[in-house]
């Protein structure tokens, strides 16, 4: 074959990737500088020095950049990697080094291990001195030091399983890492624990059904590695934002059975989880990196898109010598004004969508995504192509709205049919229940209530600009207060300084707005010490951010472990922290068992009542003359808040009136019966044995002050309202037995007349539907 570059079409190329025929596999990659390109086919030999033996295979081409070949023989459970010719001129970008196996970026498996030393970089290391990635290339093989590609059957044999389709309004996202939440979890036996079939198992499935969890995201199972600084200390990479593929599932997660069966039984795990959780309907949701990959910067390693097309795959600044431009905090950015970047993430999506059945995906640094010459563009053909694509149809897809690129915060910016994660609510929540209320316990102003207020309604500031306008609907709106980057729930109220010397950063990494307020200790308090009066206002505090997010107009993200109160013990960035930091305990104390009977009758209420969940913005008018407004907010004397008050520090009690026509049942499947959880029915009659209410009414009453505050409960009607929730409670059971004042239907029972006088105690919050 000749090593001089065609760019005449003798025939179209197949798909990129290698894909089994009949006889043997169709194989196809991309290398556009390449003057040629072998496929590596790798056998086991033990008499090999590597313990490996590879047979080369000259791909033809290049047909428009890509270089391929019909190779018979060729059948799943293959290991094959990819050699590529040319040109060595780090100074223009060109990186082809020979010696280098390197990974197919369309590969369906990848096994083994990557290691860290000279073999693995395409430049010579220089002992005990800053290498120079502009210096000479390093002529070491890298066989036995990369990981290996590998053919798969894709063929499952289970049954198909419709996919649940849950609606926005009705969605709830648990945010998971597969190895994290099975780890020690009871009831899934040992060998299941920590996998893929772990996540589907009926102890799993079981909580999250209890829960009232309608869609699992789980943190990234694309092939990753670690980063060569972290295996220096001693540690791993256990979120996984730091991919090797875009294809292969992560075989670690696989059980050791389907390891040992190799990358097609690793792959039938994953697709037979994906069923399973349908069977039991629940969506499943994949955090996708396609904003960088795991090479590192122009220093970094060489196992795949640096040796085939490092100009084209990664985004470079322009400048001479060539220097990878980082938007991403990660050493380099995938390219994404280059087509053939755009069609290797949606031929990635696609894959998991159809051949794993996944039902979306929440893109990680999704303005990388779609920058183009000058920056951001909602307009751009990869967010285009994700909105018109017929085969992505249906999926949901959720942005994390900002990279570290100039102008990289664009909450907000992303086109339907995109739901984006809403840092704006995250902050106004910790600020109001924690952040605030730490400076009022030293004589310091607050924020007042307006920008919750914004948040609590659906975020109409951010998500409303389309045109026409409103057509994304609050639930674009992803509301959480925690997520996998960051304290816990339990940390919040425990920890006011992160801590991370286990990260060995000496505290440079992690955030430091974290918003938080440890309530006058820092750290847990041993039971019987005298710190431990403080331990009934943290607890208080995790129930009313918990309320806050279920209760929240918008569709709420729960953080795996956040209802039973798991700890990080301080740790606001366990990125790289595979053990108990990071790992779910559940074994529960007595107050674990309270918040997560709490969270559970949370979820109850926002099934049950479609004021807390609608799919449109408020108008705050009335829908029809003489019915009651959609969203109307009041202070604490029950009268309609004025201008002023909403710009006053010192305003801490909001009450906030929702209806909405009660025009649909709730999610099928998902409803519990009155009375579940130790509560009593909540609202459908008037009392008199009439006929329900065409309306849901719900009240929100929230009280963000240090002290108890007298609350006349708000309407513009005569109205009786019944307290179904309130953060004072340890437990909903609580509601059973008050008897507070003149018993169930005095001043602090569980009915009152609109205009009665109730108090609410110090930082608590109640929740009220009308009868």
């Amino acid at each position: 074959m000749s090593r001089n570059p065609s760019f005449a079409a003798a025939r179209p190329a197949p798909p990129l990737g290698v894909h089994l025929t009949a006889d043997g596999a169709d194989v196809a990659v991309l290398a556009s500088h390449a003057t040629g390109v072998d496929l590596c086919l790798i056998d086991p030999d033990p008499t090999s020095a590597t313990g490996w033996r590879e047979r080369r295979v000259a791909l033809g081409g290049p047909t428009y950049g890509v270089w391929h070949a019909h190779v018979p023989g060729v059948r799943a459970g293959q290991r094959y990697g990819f050699r590529a010719h040319g040109a060595w001129d780090p100074a223009l970008g060109l990186r082809h080094n020979p010696a280098k196996l390197l990974v197919d970026p369309y590969a369906r498996g990848v096994v083994g291990e990557l290691t860290y030393g000279h073999q693995t970089h395409g430049h010579r290391l220089t002992p005990g001195a800053r290498s120079d990635p502009y210096g000479p290339a390093d002529d070491h093989d890298s066989l036995a030091h990369v990981p290996h590609s590998v053919a798969v059957d894709p063929t499952y044999h289970g049954e198909p399983v419709a996919h649940p389709q849950i609606p926005w309004r009705d969605t709830v996202v648990y945010e998971a890492h597969v190895r994290g939440l099975t780890h020690e979890l009871p009831g899934v036996p040992a060998e299941l624990r920590g996998t893929y079939a772990g996540l589907a198992h009926p102890a799993t499935v079981d909580h999250l059904r209890s829960l009232g969890v309608t869609a699992l995201e789980l943190l990234p199972i694309h092939a990753f590695t670690s980063e060569p600084h972290l295996i220096d200390k001693g540690l791993v990479n256990y979120w996984g934002y730091n991919t090797l593929g875009f294809f292969a599932p992560h075989a670690a997660y696989a059980t050791r059975a389907a390891q040992e069966q190799g990358a097609s039984a690793v792959l039938a795990e994953v697709k037979g989880a994906v069923q399973l959780l349908h069977e039991a309907g629940i969506e499943v949701l994949l955090d996708v990196v396609y904003n960088h990959t795991c090479e590192g910067g122009d220093a970094g390693q060489h196992v795949s898109f640096r040796g085939l097309d490092n100009t084209v795959y990664y985004l470079h600044d322009g400048a001479s010598p060539a220097r990878l431009a980082d938007v991403t905090g990660c050493g380099n950015s995938l390219d994404f004004r280059r087509p053939r970047v755009v069609q290797l993430a949606l031929d990635s999506l696609r894959y998991w969508a159809h051949e794993v059945g996944v039902d979306g995906f929440r893109f990680d640094l999704a303005v990388t995504l779609g920058r183009g010459g000058g920056g951001f563009d909602p307009d751009h053909p990869f967010l285009v192509a994700l909105q018109t694509d017929p085969a992505l149809h249906g999926l949901k897809l959720i942005a994390e709205p900002w990279d570290l690129g100039p102008g990289g915060w664009r909450t907000g910016a992303f086109p339907p049919p995109f739901a984006e994660w809403n840092d704006r609510y995250r902050n106004a929540v910790r600020t109001f229940w924690l952040a605030d209320p730490g400076h009022a316990s030293h004589g310091r102003p607050g924020n007042g209530v307006a920008e919750l207020a914004t948040r609590l309604a659906g975020s109409v500031d951010l998500f409303g600009h389309t045109d026409p306008p409103f057509m994304r609907g609050p639930v674009a709106s992803v509301n959480y207060v925690t997520a996998h980057d960051g304290f816990t729930m339990a940390d919040l109220v425990t920890y006011e300084h992160k801590h991370n010397a286990a990260n060995g950063e000496q505290g440079r990494d992690g955030s430091n707005d974290n918003r938080s307020w440890n309530h006058g200790v820092e750290g847990p308090v041993a039971p019987g010490s005298v710190s431990a009066e403080i331990m009934p206002l943290r607890r208080r505090s995790i129930r009313n951010l918990m309320a806050t997010l279920l209760l929240s107009t918008g569709t709420p993200m729960l953080t795996a472990g956040d209802e039973i109160g798991r700890t990080q013990q301080g740790n606001n960035n366990a990125y790289c922290q595979d053990n108990e930091i990071s790992w779910i305990d559940w074994r529960l104390a007595d107050w674990q068992r309270d918040l997560l009977a709490t969270t559970r009758h949370l979820l109850r209420l926002r099934r049950e009542h479609p004021a807390l969940r609608p799919d449109r913005f408020f108008r705050g008018a009335p829908p029809a003359e003489g019915e009651r407004p959609d969203l109307a907010w009041f202070d604490a004397t029950g009268s309609a808040l004025e201008h002023d008050a909403w710009h006053d520090p010192a305003v801490r009690v909001l009450q906030m009136l929702r209806s909405v026509p009660v025009d649909e049942p709730g999610p099928e499947g998902q409803d519990s019966p009155d009375g579940a959880d130790g509560s009593e029915g909540s609202g459908g009659s008037d009392g008199s044995g009439g006929p329900t209410s065409a309306t849901s009414d719900v009240l929100v009453v929230l009280n963000g002050a240090l002290d108890p505050t007298p609350v006349v409960l708000a309407d513009d009607r005569p109205a009786a309202w019944d307290l179904v929730w309130d953060s004072a409670w340890e437990e909903p059971g609580e509601r059973t037995s008050i008897a507070v004042g003149n018993g169930p239907n005095g001043p602090n029972g569980l009915h009152a007349l609109a205009g009665s006088t109730v108090v609410l105690e110090s930082l608590s919050m109640r929740l009220y539907v009308a009868r």
